[in-house]
């Protein structure tokens, strides 16, 4: 009781009105009742200010400090947020405060966190993809050490998979060391002005094989009678267009087609890619640009590739100053956008 607003100001009220009254009792003649007066009014006033200040201003503030704090040990930020105003109450600054700092600190520790869970998870994944191909070529290779190499059938046979497993372990390793130099900012960006249909139709003739093996159409949306200027990076938009046009052929539907257009705004070009392939379900979407994930590990494995294209796509556009999107509908297929600069005033 003696801590609470009351008791402060009972203690302190009856203070203020010992002391007045002891001062108005030095003065000669003073009357009894006038003296208690001076005690009541002087006591009622100042338990009053005392009482209101302290619960209003400063118990008050500091249960709600209590509040906050208990909400931050259990993780709760979900505390509402008024409009802030400069107030000239220290306590509520200091909660308001209080409660910023803890919500930033929490967000840096889930971000630590989350960084953790992805580099366990990508060490993992890089474990396993270079195991792969190295055991595959260490086993062909014994194998013909341990005398199968004398069989010119079997040994032809034999080091064309070991060869094929070091090239997918090569493809592996140089996309790894791209991704790494592009995401420490090793490689920059070297602009210049090309048209991109007439290199899109290049990556179509390049990757024409593969794509008769499905019966896979690949298509301009439509007829290109002119030039279509982009100022970008030549090489490294090659890339993102093979990476995505080979992905469309991959994974779209047997006797489908990939489309892909070119639109404009006022400034940027918008490219698009798109399949009609079964459709990319909506929990995956938010993951495909992640280094190694695979939506379909098995039927992922049996089409090849190093499970590294989309994070060097992202990181291509990215360093473009823009953002690559996805769009997909089950059953419908899926369509991977991007802007770049146009190259028609360049």
């Amino acid at each position: 009781m003696l801590f609470s607003p009351k008791g402060i100001a009972f203690v302190l009220a009856g203070s203020v009105a010992i002391i007045t009254t002891a001062f108005l009792s030095l003065i000669k003649d003073t009357p009894g009742s006038a003296l208690f007066v001076a005690f009541s009014i002087a006591f009622a006033s100042s338990f009053l200010l005392f009482y209101f200040s302290l619960e209003f201003l400063v118990f008050r503030e500091i249960n709600k400090i209590f509040t906050v704090i208990d909400k931050v040990k259990k993780k709760d930020f979900k505390l509402p947020r008024k409009q802030i105003v400069i107030d000239t109450n220290p306590l509520k600054r200091l909660n308001e405060e209080i409660f910023a700092y803890a919500t930033r600190k929490q967000q840096e520790i889930d971000e630590l966190k989350k960084l953790e869970n992805f580099r366990k998870e990508f060490l993992a994944n890089v474990s396993h993809e270079l195991k792969t191909p190295i055991f595959a070529a260490q086993g062909f290779i014994h194998t013909l050490i341990d005398g199968a190499i004398d069989d010119k059938s079997v040994r032809d046979k034999f080091l064309d998979k070991a060869a094929k497993s070091l090239d997918g372990l090569d493809a592996l390793v140089k996309d790894l060391l791209t991704l790494s130099q592009m995401e420490t900012g090793d490689i920059k960006m070297h602009y210049e002005k090309f048209d991109i249909g007439h290199l899109t139709s290049d990556i179509f003739e390049q990757l024409e094989e593969k794509a008769e093996a499905k019966r896979v159409q690949l298509k301009f949306d439509k007829k290109m009678s002119v030039p279509v200027w982009a100022y970008a990076d030549r090489h490294r938009i090659t890339q993102v267009m093979t990476n995505l046009i080979d992905n469309a052929i991959k994974y779209g539907r047997e006797e489908g087609k990939v489309l892909v257009s070119f639109d404009s705004d006022k400034e940027h070009l918008i490219v698009s890619v798109k399949d009609d392939g079964p459709g990319i379900e909506p929990e995956h979407l938010k993951r495909i640009f992640e280094r190694f994930y695979r939506i379909e590990k098995s039927r992922s494995k049996e089409q090849g590739g190093t499970g590294l294209g989309l994070a060097i796509v992202k990181h291509i556009i990215e360093a473009h100053r823009s953002k690559v999107s996805v769009t997909s509908k089950m059953g419908k297929g899926t369509t991977f956008s991007f802007k770049l600069e146009k190259g028609d005033n360049k």
